[in-house]
């Protein structure tokens, strides 16, 4: 289940074939698509992948002279909005699989000295030093059994000024899940540790980054994903009636005049992830 745990808390954006992200909510449909269609637009809203300004995450702009290093890189929705930035990407993740898939996504939308991959548990990180000017973890430390190691793994390999995005699951919604999830979503290699919104600042900082904000989004898969476990659906065809309704509700939530400000409080409150902009200096 772990790769599919991840692949939504992942949340990869879906790519139109000229490479944008396609960030406006469809109407509702009735499957995983429709899902991460009005997902990703709430993401939009939350600052993620600007295609005006070429920002992963506001204040993380992305071009050609970028060195990306994407830890943790799932199914690569983060490697490929960079990669097609025209920034050097290189991706990593601890499971073969995962790293088969992304290599034939980033053959197929660029050259091959634009791009490497590397199966591994980042401990250490099969890299050399300061060589990265963007660094990019999301959702991995709550995984690892060493949180320090990894971030001094990350600090490791940035630049001098390299920009860094991180982000955990939030423990507001982690501990809900507790009460909902089966059991092995707390188990190994899933989740292993809730990380409180003070704390993740103090590992970031205590690893010798400096943060220029700390936010975080997705009340909207905060409780998607408390409704998926009552649901017996597969996670790769989540087609149920709850499911599709809590969507559609949100898609129309955020269409309405005061949606974005009833989001922004309630991404406060419950957040699926909390997330950290920093630099090395």
């Amino acid at each position: 289940m772990s790769n599919l745990i991840k692949k939504l808390l992942h949340l990869p954006p879906e790519l139109t074939p000229g490479g944008e992200v396609a960030a406006t909510a469809t109407s509702a449909a009735v499957n995983l698509s429709g899902a991460t269609a009005v997902g990703l637009h709430d993401a939009v809203l939350s600052g993620w992948f600007q295609n005006a300004s070429d920002e992963i995450f506001r204040g993380i702009p992305i071009g050609p002279e970028d060195t990306v290093v994407d830890v943790g890189c799932g199914d690569g929705g983060n490697t490929l909005f960079c990669v097609r930035r025209g920034a050097h990407v290189t991706a990593v993740d601890i499971d073969p699989g995962v790293i088969a898939g992304i290599e034939a996504k980033l053959a197929s939308v660029t050259s091959h000295d634009r791009y490497a991959t590397h199966v591994s548990n980042a401990n250490p990180l099969p890299l050399a030093d300061v060589t990265a000017s963007r660094v990019i973890c999301t959702e991995v430390i709550e995984h690892v059994d060493d949180p320090q190691q990894l971030l001094a793994e990350l600090v490791r390999i940035g630049k001098p000024g390299a920009l860094y995005l991180l982000t955990v699951p939030d423990a507001l919604q982690e501990n809900m899940q507790k009460h909902v999830a089966p059991a092995c979503y707390f188990e190994k290699p899933n989740h292993v540790r809730i990380v409180e919104r003070r704390q993740f600042a103090e590992m970031v900082t205590g690893a010798g980054l400096v943060i220029r904000e700390q936010t975080q989004y997705g009340f909207f898969w905060s409780i998607w994903w408390a409704l998926f476990w009552s649901c017996n659906v597969d996670l790769d065809h989540p087609d149920h009636p709850v499911l599709n309704h809590w969507t559609e509700a949100w898609g129309a939530v955020l269409s309405t005049p005061q949606g974005l400000q009833l989001k922004e409080q309630l991404d406060r409150f419950m957040p699926k992830s909390q997330i950290i902009v920093a630099h090395k200096p």
